[in-house]
């Protein structure tokens, strides 16, 4: 090994800096620009919050399995060719089932459950019953061993989520004449639930180093499962081309291209150029916007238990996503470009749970 590497690797070391060794300096933290990063910002903000209410024009007269199948077989497929040409790396036969395991999880049960949801809630009620996706995600990861030990502040915030949510329900979720489908709104928290397990899973496996291209072989094989149950349970039967209004593929374009390919470039962008916490603020800004712009947009309503529901589960999410104190960065050293390894696993959880949008 030179001694210029032999440097770089003991102050990677006693920096707790990543350093990679065979290939050129990178500064990107230095040359992004204010203006860069307030806008990928915005595009995870409102991109992201705004697809609930793509999903709900989008389901509106697509059937909602057959829908989410395009929409992530589209994307996917565009993503992995970009990374491919990008990475010059082919997956494996074992990662493609990985994937495959992940998309089932991820896409058919959770994406296309909270499409088939939105046919029977409103957009910002679903945003916010799958809100509680971090709250699932602590509590199973503590169930099955991996976080031995939850704080009062993690503990605290995973009752006041689950009580945010019975408020949101409410009564009228449980009446004999009831207004609010209460098999919907359970849907929606189910799709959050299994987003759970998927993110929990994700982080037991090893998948292609790039995220971008991890995150397209999950949409390919997400989108094809879903296409193939959607045949399975006669939406393609049921589908009539001319009965498929403009507002509906606007939004399935919208759901496609900014949802899907726009913010989560700028998501991946955002992960090496600022610090997690921040960039994992979306999870708490996301409900709100879809609250808003289902009230604004789509005359959805919003009274005094809904803000208050709101209120509770975002500060929950708050309480078991906010880390005590951080944590310095692990030393990486890259030696002769392999990215494959231990930086892969620490970023696929927060990879599942962007996703998620």
């Amino acid at each position: 090994m030179r001694t210029s590497q032999s440097a770089q690797i003991r102050s990677a070391l006693r920096d707790c800096e990543v350093v990679e060794i065979g290939v050129p300096a990178r500064s990107s933290q230095q040359a992004a620009s204010r203006t860069q990063i307030v806008l990928a910002f915005a595009a995870i903000y409102l991109i992201w919050g705004s697809t609930y209410l793509g999903i709900r024009y989008a389901v509106e007269t697509i059937p909602p399995l057959l829908m989410m199948g395009v929409r992530h077989l589209t994307a996917g497929l565009f993503t992995y060719g970009w990374a491919c040409r990008r990475t010059g790396s082919r997956p494996s036969a074992g990662q493609w089932a990985y994937a495959a395991v992940l998309g089932a999880a991820l896409f058919l049960g959770g994406h296309g459950i909270l499409a088939w949801a939105e046919q029977k809630i409103p957009s910002g009620l679903a945003a916010l019953l799958c809100a509680t996706l971090p709250l699932w995600t602590i509590l199973l990861a503590w169930i099955l061993g991996t976080e031995h030990h939850l704080s009062l502040k993690a503990w605290v915030g995973i009752l006041l989520g689950f009580a945010g949510v019975v408020l949101l329900i409410g009564p009228d979720g449980f009446a004999q004449h009831r207004s609010l489908n209460l098999l919907g709104a359970a849907g929606a928290v189910f799709s959050a639930f299994l987003w759970a397990v998927g993110t929990l899973y994700s982080k037991r496996i090893r998948l292609p180093g790039s995220t971008a291209l991890s995150a397209a072989m999950q949409m390919i094989a997400g989108g094809v499962l879903l296409l193939l149950t959607g045949i399975a349970t006669g939406e393609a039967g049921g589908l009539h081309l001319v009965s498929i209004s403009v507002r509906s593929v606007l939004a399935l374009a919208y759901l496609i291209v900014f949802g899907s390919i726009v913010a989560f470039t700028a998501f991946t962008w955002l992960v090496t150029v600022t610090r997690p916490s921040l960039v994992s603020t979306y999870a708490y800004v996301n409900p709100v916007i879809a609250v808003f712009l289902g009230w604004a947009l789509a005359g959805e309503k919003i009274g005094l238990r809904i803000v208050g529901s709101a209120v509770i589960i975002v500060i929950s999410v708050i309480l078991v996503s906010v880390p005590k104190k951080p944590e310095p960065q692990a030393a990486y050293v890259e030696i002769g470009g392999n990215r494959n390894g231990n930086r892969h696993a620490a970023r696929s959880g927060e990879q599942s749970q962007a996703e998620a949008f």
